[in-house]
Order: C-alpha cells, then structure tokens, then sequence
C-alpha cells in the first residue's frame, strides 16, 4: 500500500513517490519521475520522466516540469510557473538529451514566472511574479521584472529561528564589526581645504593588511553584477571613490548589505566571505586592494562549494 496520498482523479504512474506527499485532482506523474517525501503536488500538475523533486516541495496548481528540470529540497513553485527545456523548440523535434535546470534549496518561484532552460536558482533566491528568467540566479537573489534582474538580496539569515541582522551603520569616525564574521566598515576622516578634499589609509591605520595588487572597477550598467565568489587566503579593502555600490558579504550563517557612497568608507572582506557588488551607480568606481597578487586557485566561485569549505573552515579553526 502507498505510504503517500493520491486523490482519486489523479494519475501517478511512477513507483517513487516519497512517504507523506500528498498529490491532488488531476495532477499526472509520469513513471520515471522521482518525487521526495513530505510533497504537495496541486491540482493539474504534470511531471515528466526525467525529473527529481527534493523532499518537502511544493507544487502549486497548473506548473509542468519537464525533462531536465531538479528541484532540491524546501523548493516552492508558484501556480503556472513555468519551466522550458529546448531553447529552440521545433514540433516533432525532440533533443537526445535535455538541458538541467536546477532550483537550489529553499528557493521560491512566484506566480507565473518563466525559467528559461539549463540555468540554475541559487540557493534560497526568489523570483518574483511574472519574472523572466533568462540568466541563473545567485544565492539567496531577488530577481523580478522581463529580463529578471536583481533588486535585493534575501536579508533574513537562512536558519529562521535567527532575526536577521541589522543594517550597520557607519560610524563618524573609526571602525564597526559586522555580523558577518571578520568583517569590518570603516570610515577615515576627510581633510579639507581650498584645494579639495583628502582621504588617507596607511598600514595600521585604516588598512589592515600589506598590498600587493589593486584593481578599479568602473563603467558597470547599474543593472550589472560583479564580485560573486569568495577567497581562499586573499583579504580585499573595497572602496568606493565615487558614486555608489552596495555590498553584499555572507558568512554561510549572517548576511549584511553595506551601501559604499563615500572615499571615507573602507569595508574589508577577509578570507572565506561570499562578497557580490551591484546596485553600481553610473559614475561608481570601486576601488580594490588585495593582500596577494592575482590567483585563480584562490577563488571560490560556487556558493554551494563555498558553504562546504566554510563549514570546514570554521570546524577547522573550532579545533585549534
């Protein structure tokens, strides 16, 4: 006997439907499908072969998913979403293989919103309403609009028994700690005079740590997205020389989003925070200075491989 519930004018015919999911009027789940346990599958569902569904997912009424199509667990789909696989769909033309599209853990996808195929939606990202997702989402994003584009970025911290972290506030002189573990905001006092204005950092003294290479970002489409990785050993110094960003820095526990607006601020992003800036202003340039010359063996470019190695990490360190 089946350890989940199926309405009577439903249809399952795949033998892996996960313990306590619960699937509606006139859902079809074709055999191949794997669904995990704890589901709610709606009414006109339609789940095709090659497709896995995580545990604890829900399914609101009239979404299809495809060949290709993964959902992780805690992943909620709005009503008629939809997913695509051929990028050049043609009648009677089928594909040998379909591209992937993976949603990530605890993502939600809004009502109506299209997924283009083989991208991925980061880890507990959302996708708005009537989105068109034509690009992969990073972690923990909000993207609306056609094309998606990235507003914000979730602010509560990913265990929900925590409130999320506060704004933090520059302080009008000197430094303030984070949430985020190691890193700090600090603003340097401006000297002025008739012949303009002068803001200075030394080792010591509002630069922690020794330079050997920087680089300056400038002319971003406001709408553009940079950064999205984090380092192994390099220590950064961001600064914003002129018009704006916003920084977002995350520990794999806390996550904060600092507007740089001002040469007076310095945010400093040790080793082993995620660090992604966006929200650049037309006339924004960021400038940046590293602990170490450039090494692409530093970079840790997926945020599902930078949760391991922090998890590591910070076991590592509880240990000495």
């Amino acid at each position: 006997m089946a350890d989940y519930f199926r309405h009577p004018n439903a249809i399952v015919e795949s033998q892996r439907i996960g313990r306590g999911t619960r699937v509606w009027a006139f859902a079809h789940v074709l055999p191949g499908a794997v669904v995990g346990e704890d589901c709610n599958l709606c009414d006109h569902t339609f789940i095709e072969n090659d497709v896995v569904v995580g545990d604890r997912v829900t399914i609101k009424c009239g979404v299809q998913l495809w060949d290709g199509i993964r959902l992780e667990d805690d992943v909620f789909v709005g009503p008629n979403a939809t997913f695509t696989n051929d990028p050049s769909p043609r009648s009677r033309h089928h594909l040998a293989s379909y591209p992937v599209t993976t949603v990530r853990q605890g993502a939600s996808i809004g009502a109506n919103a299209t997924i283009l195929p083989g991208l991925t939606i980061g880890r507990g990202a959302m996708v708005g309403a009537g989105a068109v997702v034509t690009r992969s989402v990073p972690a923990n994003a909000v993207v609306v609009g056609n094309p998606a584009r990235i507003i914000r970025y979730v602010d509560a911290a990913p265990d929900a028994s925590q409130a999320p972290p506060p704004a933090p506030v520059a302080p009008a002189a000197g430094e303030v700690r984070l949430a985020v573990r190691g890193v700090t905001l600090e603003r340097r006092p401006v000297i002025k005079d008739l012949r303009g204005n002068l803001t200075a950092r030394q080792v010591g003294e509002g630069l922690p740590f020794l330079p050997r290479r920087y680089f300056i970002v400038h002319d971003v489409p406001s709408k553009e997205v940079r950064g999205e990785h984090a380092h192994r050993a390099l220590h950064q110094l961001l600064v914003c020389i002129t018009g704006s960003v916003a920084v977002l820095v995350d520990d794999g526990v806390q996550r904060q989003e600092v507007v740089l607006d001002s040469p007076e601020l310095a945010l400093h992003v040790p080793p082993m925070v995620w660090s992604v800036q966006y929200k650049y202003t037309s006339d924004a340039a960021l400038l940046v200075l590293a602990s170490d010359v450039y090494d692409p063996g530093d970079y840790i470019r997926d945020y599902e491989e930078f949760l391991r190695e922090r998890r590591a990490y910070d076991e590592a360190h509880r240990q000495v």
